[in-house]
């Protein structure tokens, strides 16, 4: 058991799993606060769910990448670093067995969200509904939008991993939507924009030679590193106008501590560098919107608690 188990993680990304839960946690916490209500039970299965359609839109993205070619040409052009998990290029797993494991997450995600409609709504369907087109949608045929380079993917991360799981957690708690839950996921989900982004630059050369057109291809590398500068002060920017509006107490500006280590990783940048040379950018940028978005969570408890 303890094998299967290793394999999963490794083919479902599952290290990468808290930039989903992170959100979950920041809406529970908020309609705690605002609005004094706390549902365990519907707490747990919006985790199980929102990790569940977070590990589907992993390995489906693995799926169609493979299926495309993209992965393929990751492996064979020089200097590319393949962000996929490598079950399917590198022959690891069976395309059937993948593809199981894969449809069973969307299941288990589905089966969440329905249950949750019955406690807080059908409104919730509209969540899980969105959460999956966009996760299959990303790569796959026929609108790959995750190919087409104007920006469309960036727009359906920051949905997927920021408003729509902030949004939908704080709905199934209290069963109403609001300004401040949406506001509160403007940092965390530009930060995971952030973050998808920036992985692009990894192998942009290869998705370039498969016909993917990241905005890392359509702008090359240089106009796409300044946009990646300009991203990252926004993220924080919006973590200031939350304060601003009262979604989140003063000391939950402690978070702006968070950007150090990317800002430093980006001075180490050229205008255009080795694949690897963006590794730590990645490292930094993860940890960036997992810490923010826990001290946001913190900040907010505290300030419910105290």
């Amino acid at each position: 058991m303890m094998e299967k188990w290793m394999i999963f993680k490794k083919a479902s990304r599952f290290g990468v799993i808290p930039v989903m839960l992170i959100p979950v946690v920041l809406g529970t916490v908020g309609a705690y606060v605002w609005e004094g209500v706390f549902h365990p039970f519907l707490f747990v299965i919006t985790f199980i769910g929102a990790a569940a359609a977070h590990l589907f839109s992993n390995m489906v993205n693995d799926l169609w990448d493979f299926r495309n070619g993209t992965d393929t040409e990751a492996h064979n052009t020089p200097g590319a670093i393949s962000t996929n998990s490598g079950f399917l290029s590198g022959g690891v797993m069976r395309e059937a067995v993948f593809a199981l494991l894969t449809w069973g997450l969307l299941v288990i995600a589905v089966t969440c969200g329905t249950v949750l409609s019955l406690y807080s709504g059908w409104e919730i369907l509209w969540f899980v509904a969105g959460g999956a087109l966009i996760a299959y949608f990303y790569v796959a045929p026929p609108l790959r939008f995750g190919y087409r380079g104007k920006g469309y993917s960036e727009l359906a991360i920051f949905l997927a991993f920021g408003l729509m799981p902030v949004l939908g957690a704080y709905f199934v708690q209290t069963g109403e939507f609001s300004l401040k839950p949406v506001l509160l996921s403007l940092p965390i989900g530009l930060l995971t924009t952030l973050l998808l982004f920036n992985h692009h630059f990894l192998h942009w050369r290869a998705d370039r030679q498969a016909g993917k057109r990241t905005l890392v291809v359509v702008w090359g590398e240089r106009k796409a590193l300044i946009f990646s500068h300009v991203l990252l002060y926004i993220s924080y920017a919006s973590l200031i106008v939350c304060v601003l509006f009262d979604v989140l107490p003063v000391y939950a500006l402690l978070a702006l501590l968070t950007a150090i280590s990317p800002v430093h990783i980006y001075r180490s940048l050229q205008p255009e560098n080795a694949s690897a040379a963006y590794l730590p950018l990645m490292g930094a940028s993860q940890r960036a919107s997992v810490r923010c978005g826990t001290i946001m969570a913190a900040a907010l408890l505290i300030q419910g608690l105290f």
